[in-house]
């Protein structure tokens, strides 16, 4: 395989890069601006939004993991928010599609659903959250993302290309996800648009390489996750303070996390290795707000 990875010098996409290193893959990076090395066989310094940045980048690339992307609605304006990301999915989906490439990955997230960059809390219809839970957006990276999948869609009828689109929740290397962890211990009321969820970034960039790898076939949109929660609480009990009367169709034993990942352990065969280890922190919930 050889395999183009856009966003490669971000978070995700360096950890991407050490996932493929050690296979048997031709990786070529494209950055926006020149990092200093890193674990590519390739470089290329250019905007995944520009056709001719985006063709020289695909030269040999019979695969693509596309991670581009302004990664918030607070880091830029929101005009520029969402024309950013969704020019750069359709540029390097459709040039990769024009070259004949059949596997792609693009990064959506958890944050479609609306929820996360909410003016107000929210509640979903349901629980646990899978791919059919009406989306409630009112934000321009949320709406982004919802263009990113359907773009995916349209690629796969356009040009024939199984493009897997990734809903991932919040991602961190251990010393993040211990940041995150002690943010949400004192304040577990920040984690309920995201149902406390996490992937520790070893484990989203191996996801992002069984996307390129299963069999599958046209764009399926899948969420990643770790199974349990960021919290030592149990779920049901976080749920009934800060979700109350949002109906529940899982049982959520302990600590386990409310959002559907059967359908990614079903078609990608991907299950979380790299649980976040919680021992240390207390449990967010005081005793009176137990139900």
């Amino acid at each position: 395989m050889r395999a183009l990875v856009t966003g490669a010098a971000g978070r995700l996409g360096t950890a991407v890069l050490n996932e493929l290193a050690g296979r048997d893959i031709e990786v070529t990076a494209l950055v926006a601006e020149d990092p200093g090395p890193l674990p590519a066989g390739r470089v290329v310094v250019g905007d995944a939004r520009d056709p001719a940045a985006v063709s020289d980048a695909l030269d040999g690339a019979d695969a693509v993991i596309h991670l581009a992307a302004l990664a918030s609605p607070e880091v830029a304006p929101p005009e520029t928010v969402f024309a950013t990301n969704t020019q750069a999915t359709f540029v390097v989906l459709n040039e990769a599609g024009e070259r004949g490439v059949r596997r792609a990955v693009i990064a959506s997230s958890l944050s479609i659903t609306g929820l996360p960059f909410a003016k107000v809390r929210r509640h979903p219809p349901y629980l646990p959250l899978d791919v059919d839970v009406p989306l409630r957006i009112e934000d321009p990276y949320a709406l982004s993302k919802q263009v990113d999948e359907a773009t995916a869609a349209m690629m796969h009828r356009r040009h024939g290309m199984t493009v897997a689109a990734l809903r991932f929740p919040f991602l961190g290397d251990p010393g993040r996800l211990a940041g995150h962890a002690e943010r949400l211990a004192r304040d577990p009321a920040a984690g309920a648009s995201e149902m406390w969820s996490y992937l520790d970034l070893r484990d989203a960039a191996r996801a992002c390489l069984l996307g390129l790898t299963a069999p599958l076939e046209g764009a399926p949109v899948l969420f990643v996750a770790a199974p349990e929660t960021l919290v030592a609480a149990a779920t049901r009990d976080l749920l009934a303070v800060h979700h109350p009367g949002v109906p529940c169709r899982a049982a959520l034993e302990g600590r386990a996390v409310a959002i559907d990942l059967h359908p990614a352990e079903q078609l990608l065969g991907f299950t979380a290795l790299h649980p976040y280890p919680l021992g240390s922190h207390p449990d967010p919930l005081p005793e009176e707000q137990h139900p």
